[in-house]
């Protein structure tokens, strides 16, 4: 048994400690995100400011109708945009009724930001006021401000016909204005512009201004958005529980504004994980989020395939954690250094254990779904690499267990999915050692294998049976290493440490377990009995870990915080697994933290926090791919998809009764057809617009 883990050092005053997002408003479009106050003020704390390729090119957008800012009334993001709808308390009619508005309309567009500012007025006397707008930025990088050490300089600006511009090495940043301003000046700490306003009674004025941002120089991965590559416009649901449509018609908006092109080939888009933290390529994050959206067509899980396998590993390194056949982590423009953490991380990192089988299943899932044979094809290569690294460099050691430990010390401690430092904990709350080997690494090592080794013969290709054996043994190691005695029964540990002892926690998990094909069914549903109870399914989803485990923190990062892709993907494992009234109330879980969240799930969040609402998680990314894609997974969850596009047939199995009740949704995909479905309240079920080149049944 380990020793337990030494008390933690407490924060010392004046140290820099991460920003927090909670309270933010968010916009995003592919390699842009715009974080202001919920004003639409943009004052330079924390981490506000307009980020292009994870520079922050603005820091400063302070605007003011004469010396004073308007106070906040109301404001909203989806996707690209953000509005706010403010009052000028100091203009106008005296007395309680606001009678001059000010609406700020931010869009992301290409390369940078618009914004539109309307005074609108409703007073019986002309309302006179200079709009003031002040603009500056420090171009500081996404490290130092998640580091909370950005120093927030202004660089210096100067003004360019009718234009302000300043830059950096990496970047041009180039503002214009419409109409023009009457004053315009720029110096060493930004930029000030002035427009003086006349608007009569009942009339409006409105001022525009665009700032645009040109490259200088290239990086390691100078990617742009990607969201006019997804076609999802007909993806809608209306359903009898009114949360579902918001929450499906916000997940996608902010899904397809996440997608960015490859650089190396720019018709292939992937998801972004999550802004402002991590707007870039990341394995398991961009793989689970184009698998949980494959029911709206296959574009975004192919082109995650093909950026992905570009990037695959050819060499043993430990610096960049590489290997023959692995696919990366992440993939940066730079090196990432968070000199607080002691993080540095090269541009294409590899420390993770779990994306390469994660590859694998969406390869596998993506050809089910209609992924055309052609790009099947053309990813077999590596497909056949990948393979080689689960079953030659992924188990280090003789108990033939995927594992991972950071040699670097400058790399990260855990590499899974719960990939904080303080994850993996036993029973008692004690921190396991290393190295490790997580529960839900050798479940997707199962998966994989037996998916390449149906993609194998399907194509002809030898090694399946060389495959179909490894998995089986390492379902038989998994039977005898991971499963722990409770109160309730046997249940999954988290993970195998470094001593070769299970850790005996009771955490999510095992959730990842499900639906991989590694359990018989009665372990399955001891697996989602134990998930479904009242330890780990709360009013609003599925615990990292149980309220009854040693140091369970409600909003601890991987502690007992609800993660919304973390609880999707347990309700999908027990579709799969046959388990649906447990699958929909987890799926209903769900549903239920979106309205609190305005149906933009964060990252992550506690399950309890004001009169019985959720509470976010401060720091935590919003919008965030893989729980804006979760959207999706409630539809799997209601209707039970079963693709087979390589025999041409598809399957539903829809929740009886339905699971939200009559629902009808339109814009499925099923082998580049497109389809709806209707559900009364009872689960009866009847496909719309059904393709006769291929057989949908209800089954």
């Amino acid at each position: 048994m380990p020793e337990p883990a030494a008390p933690a050092t407490p924060v010392r005053p004046g140290e820099p400690q991460q920003p927090w997002l909670y309270d933010l408003s968010i916009c995003v479009s592919g390699n842009v995100t715009a974080l202001s106050a919920a004003s639409g003020q943009v004052e330079g704390a924390g981490a506000q400011g307009v980020f292009v390729d994870d520079r922050r090119v603005l820091s400063v957008l302070d605007i003011r109708l004469g010396d004073q800012a308007t106070a906040p009334v109301a404001a909203a993001s989806a996707g690209p945009r953000s509005e706010f709808l403010g009052s000028a308390r100091h203009l106008g009619n005296p007395g309680s009724d606001p009678t001059v508005e000010v609406l700020r309309r931010r869009e992301v567009v290409a390369q940078g930001v618009r914004e539109q500012v309307e005074v609108r007025s409703r007073a019986d006397v002309p309302v006179v006021a200079d709009l003031l707008v002040r603009l500056a930025g420090d171009a500081a990088p996404i490290s130092r401000v998640k580091s909370g050490i950005a120093e927030g300089t202004p660089l210096p600006a100067m003004v360019r016909d009718g234009q302000v511009t300043w830059g950096d090495e990496d970047h041009e940043v180039v503002v214009s204005f419409d109409p023009a301003p009457s004053q315009l000046s720029a110096g060493a700490h930004g930029a000030v512009a002035s427009f003086p306003l006349e608007v009569p009674p009942g009339d409006r004025a409105t001022v525009t201004l665009t700032l645009l941002v040109a490259r200088r120089g290239t990086s390691g991965l100078d990617a742009d958005g990607g969201a006019a590559r997804l076609d999802w416009d007909d993806v809608a649901v209306e359903a009898d529980d009114p949360r579902l449509g918001p929450a499906l018609a916000m997940g996608m908006t902010d899904l397809r504004h996440l997608t960015l092109t490859d650089p190396q080939a720019p018709a292939d888009v992937y998801a972004g994980a999550g802004t402002p933290w991590y707007l870039t390529l990341f394995g398991r994050d961009s793989l689970w989020a184009a698998r949980m959206a494959l029911p709206f067509g296959t574009t975004l899980a192919g082109g995650t395939l093909r950026a992905l396998a570009r990037r695959q590993g050819t060499v043993l390194d430990a610096v960049s954690a590489q290997a023959p056949g692995k696919i990366p982590h992440e993939v940066r423009r730079t090196a990432y250094v968070d000199e607080v953490k002691g993080l540095a991380l090269p541009p294409v990192y590899y420390g993770t254990i779990d994306a390469t089988p994660l590859w694998v299943s969406l390869l596998h899932d993506a050809w089910l779904w209609g992924l055309p044979e052609a790009e099947v094809v053309a990813l077999l290569p590596h497909l056949r690499a990948a393979t080689r690294w689960l079953t030659e460099h992924a188990a280090p050691d003789d108990d033939g267990l995927l594992k991972y430990l950071d040699t670097t010390g400058t790399g990260l401690a855990n590499q899974g999915w719960k990939d904080s430092a303080d994850s993996v904990r036993w029973r008692d709350g004690r921190v396991a050692d290393g190295p490790i080997a997580l529960v839900e690494a050798q479940a997707y090592a199962v998966e994989a294998a037996d998916a390449a080794a149906t993609l194998f013969d399907a194509f002809g290709q030898d090694g399946a049976a060389e495959l179909r054996a490894w998995a089986d043994g390492l379902r038989t190691r998994f039977r005898q290493r991971y499963w722990a005695e409770g109160a309730e029964g046997p249940y999954l540990g988290i993970a195998v440490d470094g001593h070769g002892a299970l850790v005996d926690g009771v955490g999510s998990n095992m959730g990842h377990v499900l639906g991989t094909g590694t359990l018989d069914p009665d372990e399955a549903a001891r697996v989602s009995a134990t998930l479904s109870g009242p330890t780990m399914l709360g009013r609003y989803g599925i615990g990292t870990l149980a309220t009854d485990n040693g140091g369970y923190n409600p909003i601890g990062y991987h502690t007992g915080s609800v993660w919304t892709h973390d609880t999707a993907i347990c309700a999908l494992g027990m579709v799969r697994e046959g388990h649906r009234d447990p699958a929909v109330a987890v799926g209903r879980s769900l549903l239920a933290a979106a309205v609190p969240f305005g149906y933009r799930w964060p990252e992550l969040y506690a399950g309890s926090g004001v009169l019985d609402q959720p509470a976010p998680y401060p720091a935590s990314c919003r919008p965030q791919a893989w729980s804006a894609a979760s959207a999706a997974a409630l539809l799997t969850v209601a209707l039970g998809f079963e693709p087979d596009a390589p025999a041409g047939r598809f399957v539903l199995r829809p929740a009886r009764p339905a699971a939200y009740g009559a629902m009808t949704v339109h814009g499925l995909r099923f082998a580049g057809h497109r389809f709806g479905v209707r559900c009364l309240a009872d689960g009866t079920t009847e496909v719309l617009g059904a393709p006769s080149e291929v057989a949908i049944t209800v089954a």
